[in-house]
This record gives C-alpha cells, sequence and structure tokens, in this order.
C-alpha cells in the first residue's frame, strides 16, 4: 500500500520548523530530506526516522520497527501530529546523521 500524498505533505508540513524540508517518491513511498540530507521514511502512511543514538532519549515512545519489508529497523513515530516535536526530531536526527558521500563526476 502506497502512501497518500496529503499525509505526505501533513509530515512534511509538520516538520518544516528544522529546515528546508523536501520528498522524494520511490516506490510508490516517500524519503523525507531535512535540508537536502535523507532522515526518514513515509511508508504505508507511517512516518519513521532514522535511528540514532542522540534522538533516541528525545522520543516521546521508542517503537523500532521496519518500514517494509526487508528494511532495518527505525524509529516509528506515532504523535504526528505536533509540530515543535517533529520539527525537533527532524533537525536533531539531520544534526546526528553524517554528510552524504559527494557523488563522483562521470569519467570523459
Amino acid at each position: 500500500m502506497a502512501s497518500n500524498a496529503d499525509f505526505v505533505q501533513y509530515i512534511a508540513d509538520q516538520c518544516s520548523g528544522a529546515g528546508e524540508i523536501t520528498t522524494r517518491k520511490m516506490m510508490g513511498d516517500y524519503c523525507i530530506y531535512c535540508d537536502g540530507k535523507v532522515f526518514g521514511l513515509i511508508c504505508d502512511d507511517c512516518f519513521f526516522i532514522k535511528p540514532t543514538e542522540l534522538v533516541k532519549p528525545l522520543l516521546r515512545q521508542v517503537e523500532l520497527r521496519p518500514p517494509y519489508d526487508g528494511a532495518k529497523d527505525y524509529f516509528y513515530i506515532a504523535d504526528v501530529d505536533d509540530h515543535e516535536y517533529l520539527s525537533m526530531l527532524a533537525k536533531e536526527t539531520y544534526l546526528a546523521l553524517p554528510e552524504p558521500k559527494k557523488k563522483k563526476a562521470p569519467k570523459k
């Protein structure tokens, strides 16, 4: 089951206090980015953020589950209606994650 576009936009809006929030569709579900860095997934109308030890103590409830079959566990975020909470989680996850690797230019 794919995620509803309205739900995806709602999650993006709820996280908007963290920085520039964008989403990208992938196989019916979505990656969610903060300032260009993937910090979570939206799958089957559920919100997941990448697990980090720095963010774990900030969670109201720690629940690890895979966002889709065969995936590694992510933090499942059930409380998606608190803008300040989601923005804080997005920003702190962004800060805890390494910078993405630079893509190599193709050889000519």
